[in-house]
């Protein structure tokens, strides 16, 4: 399995988002995508997963996604966003259940599909709240039920838009680790935009640093440097989070 872009660039009205950004990510890979605020993460993740247009070419094995029709697509390719629009009283089984809308058919059941959902539930620990109305929910239970969605999904990308977001440290910690094992199985690989650096440092195996809409690519180690993290930020960031480390060593 294989995802890629090609000298990919966004524009938002006149304004070019994202410029001529290109990585890859294959099997067992987690590519993380760091950069300041406004530094065009989100909107490339967006145009990756073909919501908003873009120029360059996208493929998942060598087919250009602008060519697949969104059923398939959702099969191979699914997406965590960083906000939910949901304001209706669903209960949280059924929301997890609408990710597998991709694997239905007008006149087949889905065959699995229950099974995939209870999965799905009891990988993010919210069995206990299936029917409960999702609008009760806290933040938290709100990320981990959607990712519960997209993993009911059973796609062999997830793109993940921020997915610590609103999460404590002790679910912090599991759905990041849940991740991690997620795609280390045969056919999976990650692709999410993340803003803690330590997080993207010990989960990731290669990163795309974003500054200004332009990015640099390759493995983990490579990339995210002392220097180069330095240029994105303008400021000592190792330094910074080696003193954030130290108050916990008295």
């Amino acid at each position: 399995m294989n995802l890629s872009a090609e000298h990919v660039s966004v524009l938002r009205g006149r304004t070019e988002i994202v410029h001529d950004v290109s990585f890859s990510v294959s099997d067992g890979q987690w590519l993380m995508i760091c950069g300041p605020n406004g530094a065009g993460k989100s909107t490339l993740l967006s145009a990756v997963s073909q919501e908003l247009p873009y120029t360059g070419l996208v493929t998942l094995d060598g087919t250009d996604l602008r060519r697949m029709k969104p059923r398939p697509l959702a099969r191979r390719m699914a997406m965590l966003r960083q906000l939910s629009d949901l304001a209706y009283a669903y209960t949280v089984e059924e929301v997890v259940a609408m990710g597998r809308y991709a694997h239905r058919g007008l006149l087949q059941a889905d065959n699995g599909g229950a099974e995939a959902v209870e999965r799905a539930l009891q990988a993010v620990q919210l069995q206990d709240k299936r029917r409960q109305n999702i609008l009760t929910l806290s933040g938290g239970e709100r990320q981990r039920m959607l990712l519960a969605q997209v993993l009911c999904q059973e796609p062999d990308v997830l793109l993940l838009d921020e997915p610590g977001n609103h999460l404590d440290l002790r679910f912090q910690q599991e759905l990041f680790l849940l991740i991690d094992a997620w795609r280390r199985e045969p056919g999976h690989a990650v692709v999410s935009v993340v803003h803690d650096l330590s997080l993207a440092r010990k989960f990731g195996t290669h990163a795309l640093l974003l500054s200004s809409g332009r990015g640099t690519y390759g493995e983990i180690s490579a990339i995210l440097t002392p220097s180069a993290l330095e240029s994105a930020w303008q400021m000592d960031v190792v330094g910074w989070l080696r003193s954030l480390g130290n108050v916990w060593q008295e």
